[in-house]
């Protein structure tokens, strides 16, 4: 009885997006969930803040250790770590496993955003800090907020949904022009035809193709990033915010080293 008890609890509290999604509520629900989200946004920003310039990993969970593509995404956060950048990934497996181990066993800085769900996705073992995210969109705009590029490795819907969330961003002005790497020319050649073919129909302008590379060369990612993150932006090596005393900020500046 015990144990039904927890799993129905945990089952209302990885529903609780649902209900929200599903229509009007009463007045008091509605504000206890923004308070939740809030609190949800204010917990990120404590454990992020101090975790220094960031470069976002997407993809897939289900590649094993394996596949090439796990192999290349390794490779990929072993070189954003020697640029001076920490990995932020969603913190499940596969690829995301993937380039946070990448980094980890390179010595540089990996973290994750676990986002809590009824199949318990669990966090890899590769992660020096760790969010745990009950709603996705918080979570997805803190894998945006901290990063000075985004890699897109071969992925699924939500790989898909990520990477076009960067781009609307980027697009409409909403963050700057950070870099936008598609990994795998011959896994994303049918959605570049299909920008092609949004440009041929008036739905995107031809300057939004610049927004993105694709590539299968980490070496070139590499000259990209630093040409387009480091030196457009000014980033410094090993350049980290001070904590403030007043708002008992060391304890995480602690946790984020």
């Amino acid at each position: 009885m015990a144990k039904k008890n927890i799993k129905q609890l945990r089952d209302e509290y990885l529903h609780s997006e649902r209900r929200f999604l599903s229509g009007p509520r009463s007045r008091k629900r509605e504000f206890l969930f923004v308070i939740k989200v809030f609190k949800e946004f204010v917990r990120g920003f404590q454990k992020l803040h101090f975790i220094g310039p960031c470069v976002t990993v997407f993809g897939s969970a289900r590649f094993k250790e394996d596949h090439p593509y796990y192999i290349k995404a390794m490779e990929i956060g072993k070189a954003m770590s020697d640029l001076g950048f920490t990995i932020i990934t969603g913190g499940g497996p596969g690829i995301m496993e993937a380039a946070n181990r990448g980094a980890f066993e390179a010595g540089g800085r990996s973290v994750g955003c676990n986002i809590m769900l009824p199949h318990e996705q669990k966090e890899n073992p590769y992660v020096h800090k760790s969010v745990e995210f009950r709603y996705f969109f918080v979570r997805k705009i803190l894998l945006v907020k901290y990063s000075y590029a985004f890699i897109c490795m071969p992925g699924g819907m939500g790989t898909m949904d990520e990477m076009f969330e960067a781009l609307t961003l980027i697009q409409t002005g909403k963050i700057k022009n950070f870099p936008v790497i598609l990994f795998g020319k011959e896994y994303w050649k049918n959605l570049y035809e299909l920008l092609l073919d949004m440009v041929k129909e008036g739905t995107i302008s031809p300057p939004d193709l610049n927004l993105l590379l694709i590539t299968d060369s980490v070496d070139e990612m590499v000259k990209h990033i630093r040409k387009n993150a480091i030196e457009e932006f000014g980033l410094k090596r090993n350049r980290r915010i001070k904590p403030l005393k007043l708002l008992g900020e060391f304890f995480y500046r602690k946790k984020a080293s």
